[in-house]
């Protein structure tokens, strides 16, 4: 028998029943059967069952004579189940990559529980996936299987069918089936939870929920809404029955109920007009039958709760009438309250700008305000080493104040601090540009760190690339870097493309960049303490993953499955994910081997912690092999790349390292040790002579004795590349990594 018996039951989804089936059917895991059971569709739905069924002998058809709802349908796929889990999914839902694969191993590493629950994300037209909030209940800490009175919380969870997968013989034990009518989940999903003797999680997104503008069954306006009257009342009765669960359960699905209710009520398209009141009698009613004393609402809803309790529309529509004004008057409020502070600060500004300018003072900032770091955080450090009668001042959000040093002063965007600082301190430092808004005073010195070499197009360069300008000003570009006296370089090619598209009269100082000062000063210490806050285990090989932003998506892409890459990989591997910081979300969860670093306040640090980096065209890459340390590129979209963002040359012929152009090829490249092989290292070491050069951990010191302190002679000089020591690895190696420095003579580009 299968392991799996997959049941989709469909109803009108012609448009997205192919793409449910093929999630299906394309799983790594093979091992199932799929039963569609055509619920009398009247559209092209039975067809395309039957043209799938024809293709693939895992997939059984049934077509039913008439419609009979999907409670029913899905009762029709389990008396055809063979499979030894029950796994439902939706026909406009779609399973993830690999989550069969990722349920059945949890299954067998957790005793075959009778409901494994995983997790979900919801999925939007617009591209976006955002994956359940209430995803930490899911996690895999601590003994499993366990009971639901070990792990209540599973409760928060959506009470649907789809993201469980149940052994056959325990629902055939209990005799479960699913009831007619909408919001049929419910009647099934709460009893299952409570009778299971053990019960697993798996903290991984394995369903798709498709969020459908149009046609979903809950999105219908329809008086079937009332059905949820009557599925509370069966789970009520379950309990009635089971007196022995009653008494644990009992107030706490009477909360779920009287929250479901008041969801039901006030969304606004679900209820019929001249039905609403009828609906919240009912509501009263069903709130006054089973209510249990003592079972108190969360302050969060007990507004809800008191609507459901009274049960009049009247009431609703007055307390309604009053939110909504009350709301209105705050919004004018708001709006009154910031353009009278936005133009007091500005009067601020004016009079700060009379006032003379600090010699003593620098102000600090790098990606607009979220946090230190880069380049500005370097030489920030640098300027109270080397100079410490300059006291300095950092512009940050309050989220990101905990990232500043205790000796530098923080400063929040946007108050009076912040228009003083920038209009009379001497030292205006930032790795993008300030406020639109600052005045460059005569005696400020402004110095543009920049924030990677470029490998994309950037400034001017961007005129003829409309999909990645995205309407910038170009001219409000060029007044910026009229105010700019210094831009930092690590290499030659940065001098010529920063001095060509933001055409200025700034001096370039090709001094190196100060973020990279630390992978030449960090001992073998500092890389295991780093290691060791990151959860990394000892012995570990830890492969940062860390792919750039997409100019021709909106959305992250997702071009790998890291989870299956850390199956192939082994035991041995352990994969640290970033997503790029205009996505403003992480890549991932953390889930065992799979460590999420989206949020970490140092990429620097992260750099040091890893043995190994994985990237597509990111300018991250420029810096790592400072580190000496293996780079493998992942250039599966280069053509879509190149032709929306644009790029100075071809990575791919000039590649710090191997490249993959696929997933497997990328598995291929680990599993066999090529990316830490003599070919990798040769072709490290090219890559190091030509962006590298000056990056000898001393470039943040240069800047401020040249820029600060007036030492336009006697500057720190350039170790060569073959002298420096970067920090050490520490992952475990079978063998010593090939040194970039020591390998034959390298082709040249």
């Amino acid at each position: 028998m299968p392991r799996f018996s997959v049941i989709v039951p469909v109803y009108k989804v012609q448009a997205y029943l192919q793409a449910c089936l093929e999630s299906v059917l394309g799983q790594s895991f093979t091992d199932l059967e799929l039963i569609v059971v055509d619920d009398c569709s009247p559209d092209a739905c039975g067809a395309l069952i039957d043209e799938f069924a024809a293709r693939d002998t895992r997939v059984r058809a049934i077509h039913l004579k008439e419609n009979v709802g999907l409670g029913r349908a899905r009762n029709a796929g389990v008396e055809h189940a063979e499979g030894d889990y029950l796994v439902f999914v939706d026909s406009d839902d779609t399973l993830a990559e690999d989550a069969l694969h990722a349920m059945s191993d949890r299954i067998k590493e957790t005793d075959e529980p009778d409901v494994l629950v995983y997790d979900y994300a919801r999925t939007f037209w617009s591209g976006e996936e955002v994956r359940n909030q209430f995803a930490s209940v899911l996690s895999q800490e601590g003994e499993a299987p366990f009971q639901l009175l070990d792990r209540p919380q599973l409760l928060r969870l959506l009470m649907v069918a789809w993201n469980k997968a149940c052994r056959r013989d325990f629902i055939e034990r209990e005799g479960f089936t699913f009831p007619p009518g909408l919001y049929e989940d419910t009647p099934w999903t709460y009893p299952i939870m409570m009778r299971a003797r053990t019960i697993a999680t798996l903290d991984r997104v394995c369903v798709h929920y498709r969020q459908r503008r149009r046609g979903s069954i809950l999105r219908t306006t329809t008086r079937r809404h009332f059905d949820i009257f009557d599925q509370y009342d069966r789970v009520f009765a379950f309990l009635d029955e089971h007196p022995e669960l009653s008494a644990a359960w009992r107030p706490i699905i009477f909360r779920r109920m009287v929250d479901h209710l008041s969801t039901v009520f006030t969304k606004r398209d679900r209820l019929p007009r001249g039905s609403r009141a009828d609906f919240l009698r009912k509501a009263r009613s069903h709130y006054r039958r089973y209510r249990v004393p003592g079972a108190c609402p969360r302050t969060s809803t007990r507004i809800r709760h008191a609507l459901v309790r009274l049960g009049t529309h009247r009431t609703y529509r007055t307390v309604w009438a009053a939110l909504r004004m009350r709301a209105r008057a705050r919004r004018y409020a708001a709006t009154a309250r910031r353009r009278v502070k936005g133009a007091a600060l500005q009067l601020h500004y004016r009079i700060q700008l009379r006032l003379p300018v600090r010699a003593d003072r620098a102000v600090f900032s790098s990606f607009w305000g979220r946090g230190y770091g880069c380049n500005p955080g370097a030489l920030e450090a640098a300027l109270r080493e080397h100079a410490p009668h300059i006291r300095t001042a950092w512009i940050a959000d309050p989220a990101h104040h905990h990232s500043v040093p205790t000796a530098t002063r923080r400063i929040r965007p946007g108050t009076a601090a912040y228009w003083t600082a920038l209009a009379r301190s001497k030292y205006l430092i930032n790795n993008v540009n300030f406020d639109r808004r600052l005045v460059k005073r005569p005696g400020q010195v402004m110095i543009q760190t920049q924030h990677g070499t470029p490998l994309k197009l950037m400034g001017l360069d961007l005129q003829d690339r409309p999909a990645a300008a995205r309407g910038m000003d170009f001219g409000a570009l060029l007044r910026n870097a009229d105010k700019w006296d210094y831009v930092l370089s690590a290499n030659r090619h940065s001098t010529l493309v920063w001095e060509r598209v933001f055409p200025a009269s700034f001096r370039t100082l090709e001094y190196g960049y100060p973020r990279n000062d630390i992978y030449q000063r960090a001992t073998s210490a500092d890389v295991a303490r780093l290691r060791e806050s990151l959860g990394i285990p000892p012995g570990a090989v830890a492969v940062l993953y860390a792919p750039t932003h997409r100019d021709y998506r909106h959305t992250q892409l997702h071009t790998l499955d890291l989870e299956r890459l850390l199956h192939n990989l082994g035991p041995r591997f352990v994969v640290l994910t970033r997503a790029h910081h205009s996505y403003g979300a992480p890549m991932t969860a953390t889930s065992g081997r799979l460590i999420d670093v989206s949020h970490h306040p140092s990429t620097e640090s992260l750099c040091l912690a890893s043995d190994a980096l994985v990237t597509d065209y990111s300018s991250l890459m420029f810096d790592y092999v400072n580190l000496d340390r293996p780079v493998v590129l992942h250039a599966e979209d280069w053509e879509a790349y190149e032709a929306s963002r644009g790029t100075y040359f071809d990575v791919r012929e000039f590649p710090p390292g191997a490249i993959a152009r696929s997933q497997d090829e990328l598995t291929d490249i680990f599993a066999t040790g090529h990316w830490r092989g003599s070919r990798a290292a040769q072709l490290r070491r090219a890559f190091r002579d030509r962006f590298c050069v000056y990056d000898d951990g001393r470039a943040a010191e240069r800047v401020v004795r040249h820029v600060v302190l007036g030492e336009a002679g006697g500057l720190p000089s350039v170790a060569p590349l073959a002298e420096r020591r970067p920090a050490p690895a520490m992952g475990a190696a079978d063998e010593p990594l090939p040194r970039a420095g020591v390998t034959e003579p390298t082709p040249r580009p």
